[in-house]
């Protein structure tokens, strides 16, 4: 799985929204499902027709809060989704046990800031970079519970420490937006990045002025971040 200049828009509610993301550059649909707070976009079945008429380089990513191997691994199938986002709590064991029934399955861990201490999260890198292919940092929200699509920012010092320590390819999520995605990849330094609420509209929909002006902003700043390395 090659994450290099990963941008990822999440929360597709229909086909003429994932159409609308595909037209402006974004090659990472995520479509969050089985949660214990949000409510879906839109149902499974929905979500398995838009995942199954993507072409490449478009891919699908389920985005979901299961825990247990045989239900992810089911699941996956069912969608015909070949990325997994794990934003729940879940053993080491299990995602080993993922990649034995799932060899190509590709596994994003979320490090959720402001859940657990950063020394935790190091800790789970430690535990779990054997058995995943990369991870994902977002923003916990105590007034909801809610670990991701809170539309909040974190202390972006803590992810970039994240992005240092990691083995694994870390993606930046939590609060982005057109307006602040360059001056979170040139602070972070991540493999790639995620956004959901700041890309919607009044009506929440994806605003396709703002989808277009993150994914340029985005490749700039990983433009930049190449060249400086060169």
């Amino acid at each position: 799985m090659d994450l290099k200049d990963f941008i990822q828009v999440a929360g597709v509610i229909d086909q003429a929204e994932a159409q609308l993301l595909v037209k402006s550059g974004v090659e990472y649909l995520g479509f969050p499902l089985r949660l214990p707070v949000h409510h879906a976009d839109l149902s499974e079945d929905e979500a398995a027709a838009i995942i199954r008429s993507l072409k490449p380089p478009t891919r699908a990513v389920l985005i979901t809060y299961l825990n247990q191997a045989g239900e992810i691994v089911e699941f996956c199938h069912l969608l015909g989704a070949s990325i997994v986002q794990l934003h729940g709590e879940i053993d080491a064991s299990e995602l080993r046990s993922i990649k034995d029934r799932h060899p190509t399955l590709a596994i994003i861990k979320s490090l959720v800031i402001g859940l657990h201490p950063v020394e935790q999260l190091l800790e789970l890198v430690q535990r779990t970079a054997l058995y995943v292919d990369a991870y994902i940092t977002d923003t916990f929200d105590p007034s909801t519970g809610a670990c991701g699509a809170t539309g909040k920012t974190h202390d972006w010092r803590l992810s970039r420490q994240l992005v240092r320590y990691s083995p694994l390819p870390v993606i930046l999520a939590g609060g982005l937006t057109a307006e602040n995605v360059r001056a979170a990849i040139l602070a972070v330094r991540p493999a790639g990045v995620d956004a959901h609420t700041g890309l919607e509209d009044v009506s929440g929909r994806k605003s396709q002025e703002k989808v277009k002006q993150f994914v340029s902003e985005a490749q700039e700043a990983f433009r930049v971040i190449r060249e400086a390395a060169e």
